[in-house]
């Protein structure tokens, strides 16, 4: 049984093709995607609807909108995320910096071993 079976899971991604890969790599590892959000708007309805996801991976940078009020939401709710991005290090936002970051583009074993650390799971 995989490490992600069952995990709820939201996808704050803008980019398309990315959120889509993204849902549909979650969804082979047992992970049930709750939404995917492309905007701050999207991904607050999600945040406001039931049940609330366990884990999020959140893209920050949203058709140049940042997702900042996205990272506080998730913070009140204590959902752990861990942001996707395309920025370098020396470019995260201070801010963030407890919370994990993978560099995109991504690879489904990096994401679930990072989604498994986040919620207490097995990582074997």
């Amino acid at each position: 049984m995989s490490r992600l079976a069952g995990l709820r899971v939201l996808v704050v991604e803008d980019e398309y093709l990315l959120a889509r890969q993204l849902e549909r790599a979650l969804a082979r590892e047992g992970a049930v995607v709750t939404a995917v959000a492309p905007t701050v708007a999207a991904a607050l309805a999600a945040l406001d609807a039931a049940p609330l996801p366990e884990v999020a991976v959140l893209d920050l940078n949203l058709a140049g909108e940042k997702a900042y009020a996205v990272a506080d939401r998730l913070r009140a709710a204590s959902v752990p995320f861990l942001v996707a991005s395309g920025y370098d290090a020396e470019e995260r936002d201070p801010a963030l910096a407890d919370v994990p970051h993978l560099a995109k583009p991504l690879t489904m074993v990096t994401l679930a071993r990072a989604l498994a650390g986040l919620t207490g799971r097995a990582t074997g």
